[in-house]
């Protein structure tokens, strides 16, 4: 296995309907990520960033084209791919600890209680939620609620992380110290990452590559900017770097750019 193709994303189109009346979210989208890369998707609303991670994720099928991951054909969800949604997605009736337990559940049918639970509580205490680990998600808050989500995503052992907007609806200051906590766990882990976000600082702040796609429809791989800032990473590092300001400009510029078309 190629480790610089780890994911491979060969001349996808997805269209929703017939191909004569039907609506084409994506065209022509080829992409290969290496293991252990950061890689967020960035672009307008509309442009099949959300359907793109959903083929990754083998919640749909393409139209034409394929998913490769790990030299295995995406044909439908595994556990080699765990996914965070921008909403917490956690069943509300269960703690903490038993929110996780669920994919320790999925992935060691076998083990007994006390090892299930053993497991459990090493994700709840990776994202530092040991205080809070019999609360159910109402009384925890929104930042809580998405740390939750990722120990439940990590604790599936998987090989690729797909995140959708996992902080796109928290306050600007929780969601900074969440895109802290995220790059100190992947430090740790290097797990291969699919991201979708809304805003450049993030992509800057968090991945190696930023993948922009055009506008819909039709929507293709317009441009990709590498972020040659070193790691490991501290906010404070990133914005001093002197390539910060350039990758910034250049992500923004793009935007601004085919905004204009979205209202022409």
């Amino acid at each position: 296995m190629d480790e610089e193709k780890f994911i491979e994303i060969h001349q996808l189109h997805q269209c929703f309907g017939t191909e004569e009346k039907g609506y084409y979210a994506l065209e022509d989208v080829s992409l290969n990520i290496a293991r252990g890369e950061f890689v967020t998707l960035i672009g307008h609303s509309g442009c099949g960033k959300s359907t793109l991670l959903n083929l990754v994720a083998g919640f749909q099928s393409p139209t034409k084209g394929g998913v490769i991951v790990a030299g295995n054909e995406v044909t439908g969800p595994g556990l080699d791919r765990a996914v965070v949604f921008q909403s917490h997605s956690l069943l509300p009736w269960l703690t903490v600890l038993e929110n996780v337990r669920l994919a320790i559940d999925a992935v060691h049918p076998g083990k007994d209680q006390a090892f299930r639970n053993k497991e459990a509580m090493k994700y709840v205490s990776m994202v530092h939620l040991e205080a809070h680990v019999n609360k159910r998600p109402a009384q925890l808050s929104g930042g809580m609620r998405q740390r939750v989500g990722i120990a439940r995503a990590f604790a599936t052992d998987p090989a690729v992380l797909l995140l959708d907007e996992p902080f796109g609806a928290l306050d600007a200051l929780t969601r900074g110290a969440m895109q802290d906590e995220l790059l100190e766990l992947w430090e740790k882990n290097r797990k291969t990452v699919l991201m979708i976000t809304h805003d450049v600082d993030e992509a800057v702040f968090l991945s190696d590559r930023i993948v922009i796609l055009s506008n819909g429809p039709k929507a293709t791989v317009a441009k990709v900017v590498k972020v040659d800032i070193p790691r490991p990473r501290t906010r404070g590092k990133v914005i001093d770097h002197p390539r910060y300001a350039s990758i910034r400009k250049e992500v923004l510029q793009y935007l601004i750019k085919t905004s204009r078309s979205l209202v022409a």
